[in-house]
């Protein structure tokens, strides 16, 4: 399937034969189909080898009244087609059933993409990108991740900082088995470290298309939980488990390309940017406040998204200057296909799909619309007062998840870049949540107001 194109074409024939032939050779008694929820949550169910062939032909039928987002019970027939580009072959060890996966594009009954489908709308993004004359959207997100003892506290594993490779970094050999684990599903890895935080840690992938890359963090996710489980600790992607330390991000590099050129370089600009990638920077600027109830999309997001602990909250750009919003990577003579944003808000708990079509279309519209980029802040922002931040125009990010919710539900960049189905499901799940958080009594409540008033 041709990665330039968002929609999704029938499978080649010659497609499913060969990931037939591979079921056949490499013993796979299972086949996982996956997709997922408008959150962003992994969805699952098996068919045996038997069933493969009729599955890759038609899709497999299930009642899509139980997924989050989905359709209602009196409109719940959904289809699940397997795409055979996703084939992989799950880690396993000699003695283990062998498992396949593929992921799933939703369909109607009647065969019509599912809108209701996260995949769906990154794919229609993608159809954006490519009416525009762009050929790729590439992306690298940098998923930050806490190790801890169990699922039941955050009781660390270490309390090893930044590049720890010492007898306080206890995951060493943990972080080895994942990289091994996800190289073995074909995902590329760059760099592996220990974190900031005590127990945290980051894995980065290879910067891929942003389908690709979508299908990698989903997969991503799920075994750093796995083999993290089997070896008897709890990972969690959560955005700010602990008080007092470094949250984790989702720090996501991006670049345009077209005629197998980066779209983003030009040699004579000061930070060797072009046109339009000024401008696709500046499509995000604008359009940030909008989005962030996608990219940050749980009420412990806004934990994270607060000065003083790395996170970016103050919507401007830099070169340099890891305080912005969207840093642009220092440029090496030689490297101008490496140009690209790095955008530092997205968190680890986000619907990628749903993220990187926000973001995409953010950028297009700052291209479409000949957005100008303002002037970059190389000053730590953290270190502006108020009124410093105002008569520069810095605005901030929303600081809870009933701001970010409002802000979204105004926006016409994300009902477009979501549909009107996901758009109104997705602001209503949100609404329901930070209504459901703000009735509750937290212990720091208790503890500050029980003896004092």
């Amino acid at each position: 399937m041709a990665q330039v194109e968002g929609k999704r074409a029938t499978s080649e024939p010659r497609a499913r034969r060969a990931v037939l032939r591979r079921i056949q050779d490499e013993g796979i008694e299972f086949l996982l189909l996956w997709f997922t929820d408008i959150e962003g949550h992994l969805k699952s169910f098996a068919v045996t080898p038997s069933e493969m062939e009729d599955a890759l032909d038609d899709g497999m039928g299930f009642d899509g009244s139980s997924i989050t987002g989905f359709n209602a019970i009196e409109e719940s027939d959904m289809v699940a087609i397997p795409d055979p580009e996703t084939f992989a072959v799950m880690p396993w060890k000699e003695g283990e059933t062998k498992v396949g996966r593929m992921i799933c594009d939703i369909v109607t009954p009647d065969g019509q993409p599912y809108e209701g489908d996260p995949r769906y709308v990154l794919r229609r993004a993608l159809d954006r990108m490519v009416d525009m004359g762009f050929e790729t959207f590439n992306v690298g997100p940098e998923l930050e991740y806490f190790l801890f003892k169990d699922d039941r506290g955050t009781e660390t594993l270490d309390e090893g900082g930044y590049f720890a490779m010492t007898t306080l970094d206890a995951a060493s050999e943990l972080r080895q088995e994942t990289v091994r684990a996800l190289e073995s599903v074909g995902i590329p890895i760059e760099y592996v470290h220990h974190e900031v935080g005590p127990s945290q840690h980051e894995i980065d992938m290879r910067y891929a298309p942003a389908l690709t890359m979508a299908d990698h963090t989903i997969t991503y996710r799920l075994i750093v939980k796995e083999i993290a489980k089997k070896a008897g600790f709890h990972a969690t992607f959560m955005p700010k488990p602990i008080f007092g330390e470094n949250g984790s991000g989702m720090h996501t590099h991006q670049s345009l390309f077209a005629d197998g050129r980066n779209a983003f370089y030009y040699e004579d600009d000061p930070w060797h940017l072009s046109a339009a990638g000024k401008a696709f920077i500046a499509g995000q600027l604008r359009h940030a406040r909008e989005i962030s109830a996608v990219f940050a999309q749980w009420v412990n997001s806004y934990k994270r998204l607060v000065p003083g602990f790395e996170a970016p909250v103050y919507v401007a750009w830099s070169q340099r200057n890891r305080s912005a919003l969207i840093r642009i990577p220092l440029y090496k003579p030689g490297s101008e296909q490496a140009t690209r944003a790095e955008i530092r808000c997205p968190d680890p708990a986000c619907n990628p799909y749903l993220t990187f079509a926000c973001l995409l279309h953010a950028g297009l519209d700052g291209i479409e619309g000949g957005y100008e980029l303002p002037e970059p802040m190389e000053t730590n922002l953290y270190h502006l007062t108020p009124d410093q931040r105002r008569e520069r125009g810095i605005v901030s990010l929303p600081e809870t998840l009933g701001e970010a919710i409002e802000e979204l539900s105004q926006s016409e960049l994300a009902r477009k870049a979501l549909g009107p189905h996901i758009f109104d499901r997705y602001v209503e799940l949100k609404r329901i949540e930070w209504d459901h958080y703000r009735v509750q009594l937290t212990d720091w409540e208790k503890d500050r107001y029980l003896s004092v008033l």
